[in-house]
């Protein structure tokens, strides 16, 4: 794991994130001070945001579902760019950031995946970044032009959405819904579609045996079919972190989804 670390910091090129003082975001402005002046002061830190696009070279790239970043008031970013998870240190003066010591997971997704995720790492990755809070909305602007726009986040509901999932690696397809009402969930697992009854309570989610087609695919998908397979027939611990559901079953499978746009 060490060995993965180090690689990793060798060969990620180094992204800017952005952290406002934690001063600056309180603010010291009395009541009756300009919008402009307020919405200066508005937070960024504390906040989970979630990545919506980025302008690189003049042309703009949808970042991919589950993009998001969030900037802790204790110096230290976390996030993912789509595929991988990263975070780092953040070195401030006023509205500009540069980030240092960046550490990321070395995950492979599928191509139109990480084709985002290079237009998200390398859009964050032009040095000091202006920041703009407006009505929820976070701008960083690079002094290329390069940009990322972000909005505030909060949770996708777990009923109702369409959770597309990410992990195993090589899941590409697959996808899952559940219905409240019908105490169920339906989608597909990477080649065959799947319905099978779901309970959820005090965060877990009990699943019945799938009922699933019997269709053939390539190797991949049906090696990521598989596993996924696992979380059926038992109970999984659930948790929703603004677009990202986690689903943890009792033999130690996990498996990650982001909310369908």
């Amino acid at each position: 794991m060490d060995r993965q670390k180090h690689t990793a910091r060798r060969t990620l090129t180094a992204v800017a994130v952005l952290v406002v003082p934690l001063a600056a975001a309180c603010g010291s402005e009395k009541a009756g001070a300009g919008s402009a002046s307020a919405e200066a002061e508005r937070p960024v830190t504390g906040v989970r945001w979630t990545v919506d696009s980025v302008t690189v070279d003049g042309a703009t790239h949808r970042a991919p579902g589950g993009a998001h970043l969030t900037l802790g008031e204790d110096g230290r970013a976390t996030g993912s760019y789509g595929c991988n998870l990263f975070e780092a240190r953040v070195r401030t003066d006023g509205d500009r950031v540069r980030l240092t010591d960046p550490e990321t997971t070395l995950r492979a997704c599928d191509e139109q995946v990480m084709a985002g995720e290079k237009a998200v790492a390398r859009a964050l990755a032009a040095g000091e970044l202006r920041a703009d809070v407006t009505d929820g909305r976070l701008t960083l602007t690079a002094a290329s032009g390069d940009t990322v726009r972000l909005t505030e986040s909060e949770d996708s509901p777990l009923h109702g959405t369409r959770w597309n999932v990410t992990t195993p690696d090589g899941a590409g397809r697959a996808h899952l819904t559940f219905d409240k009402e019908r105490g169920a969930v339906s989608g597909n697992l990477g080649c065959n579609q799947v319905n099978a009854e779901a309970t959820v309570r005090d965060g877990h989610i009990t699943l019945g045996v799938p009922s699933l087609t019997r269709m053939m695919c390539e190797d991949s998908l049906m090696d990521a079919e598989k596993a996924l397979t696992k979380l059926f027939n038992g109970t999984a611990r659930y948790a929703v972190d603004a677009d990202t559901l986690t689903l943890t079953s009792a033999n130690g499978t996990e498996v990650r989804a982001v909310a369908a746009r």
